[in-house]
């Protein structure tokens, strides 16, 4: 696992950028395909690849993305599906082609239905190049919270309330939060190529020390990330606490492997 600390969320947005980049400049015979998540920590790499777009003409044509997971019961076209947002905040604003876009289909009548549904199709159509990931206050990774089977694939999940009430600032009022998602399970998103996880601000300092330092356990899931070859942790100065001095580094082009 490597780590990357940087001043401030905007330089991290650059840094993910960066690596996103990377991965729609290689020809691999296969359409780019990127892994995308929601949260406010991946926000300032989503408004620079929109400004590397219209500014310096990065191209995402040709490239499919597949997010990482979604609400259960939020109707089609709800502001705060994530669906929704990630293409208020990111492709609506690119040249990918709206139908490459792809998410859980949390409004089907059977949910674990469409979550298997949505393992068949990434694994049709993947592995993930690069998967951008958050990281919640007690850890989670997508919507995988603690107590999570690290071989668990895409599937129906219950949010905890410390997550509903993190989530709830998004919503007009917190009993609109959503009790169940649909989310990729550690088991899939490990099978990502590539792993960036970006977490910002002191609020989640507690998730990111036990992630790099505690034990692997399922109690904190981010923590499997620490068995993948090839992710990287960008964090700025107030993410990372007392590590932010002699790891900092402004690259995130070439990952280290191993742990």
């Amino acid at each position: 696992m490597e780590i990357v600390v940087l001043d401030d969320p905007r330089a991290c947005g650059r840094a993910v950028a960066d690596a996103v980049a990377d991965v729609l400049a290689r020809g691999t015979g296969r359409p780019p395909t990127l892994g995308l998540a929601t949260g406010s920590s991946p926000l300032p790499a989503y408004a620079e690849l929109v400004r590397r777009h219209r500014d310096e003409g990065l191209s995402f044509a040709g490239a499919r993305a597949f997010l990482l997971d979604e609400y259960l019961g939020l109707p089609a076209g709800h502001p705060q599906s994530y669906r929704e947002v990630i293409r208020r905040e990111l492709t609506d604003h690119l040249d990918i082609d709206p139908a490459a876009v792809h998410a859980p289909d949390g409004t089907r009548a059977d949910p674990a239905e469409a979550a298997a549904d949505y393992e068949r199709l990434l694994a049709a159509c993947g592995p993930v190049d690069l998967q951008i990931l958050g990281i919640g206050g007690n850890g989670h990774i997508g919507f995988n919270e603690p107590g999570s089977a690290f071989g668990s694939r895409t599937r129906v999940a219950t949010l905890t309330e410390r997550t509903r009430a993190d989530n709830a600032r998004f919503f007009d009022r917190p009993a609109d939060v959503p009790h169940r998602v649909l989310t990729q399970g550690p088991a899939t998103i490990m099978e990502a190529r590539r792993i960036v996880l970006v977490a910002t601000g002191a609020g989640k300092r507690a998730a990111v020390a036990a992630t790099v330092s505690g034990p692997v356990t399922t109690d904190v899931p981010a923590t499997v990330l620490r068995d993948h070859p090839r992710c990287t942790l960008v964090l700025d100065r107030a993410a990372a606490g007392e590590r932010a001095g002699p790891v900092a580094t402004g690259q995130v082009g070439a990952p280290g492997r191993g742990r």
